[in-house]
């Protein structure tokens, strides 16, 4: 069975026929081309198809698409750009907290949810932020450190 909806993703109103059973991962990845969510678990486990959904992390490879008709949808591809990166881009390369790079959108968003939440974060609340993002190749030690370097660029303090 189809629905329409009608949503806004990374600043540009789309409006699409899905499948009632449709997962909004697929929708991104496979009709709207945005690669930035990544598929890992399918189960919701790993974090790598973080998205943000009216400002707050979802997973998306747990989502029915149809949850998305009249919400505000950001992937990794909607907060910065290669000319101006968004500060939690910046920092995550500055620190060195990209390795493989797989969970890093996931990551970033889940970040960038909490920084617009709280821009003065203590290192607790970083940690369950991120707690929903696996990660194999770092310790979260420069996520960590980087998120609290991204806090500080946009003007918070880290506790």
């Amino acid at each position: 069975m189809k629905k329409e909806i009608e949503f806004t993703i990374n600043g540009k109103k789309k409006r699409i026929s899905v499948n009632t059973n449709d997962l909004l991962l697929e929708v991104i990845r496979d009709e709207l081309g945005l690669y930035g969510p990544k598929y890992g678990c399918g189960t919701g486990e790993c974090g790598a198809c973080t998205v943000l959904m009216d400002g707050k992390p979802v997973l998306s490879c747990l989502t029915l698409a149809a949850r998305a008709d009249k919400k505000n949808i950001v992937t990794i591809e909607g907060i910065g750009t290669e000319e101006s990166p968004h500060p939690l881009q910046e920092a995550f390369v500055e620190e060195g907290a990209i390795q493989c790079g797989y969970c890093t959108p996931g990551m970033i968003l889940s970040a960038k949810a909490l920084l617009d939440e709280n821009p003065n974060p203590s290192e607790e609340e970083i940690k369950t932020a991120i707690a929903g993002n696996l990660c194999r190749c770092t310790g979260y030690v420069k996520v960590i450190q980087a998120i609290q370097r991204a806090a500080k660029k946009i003007g918070g303090e880290v506790r």
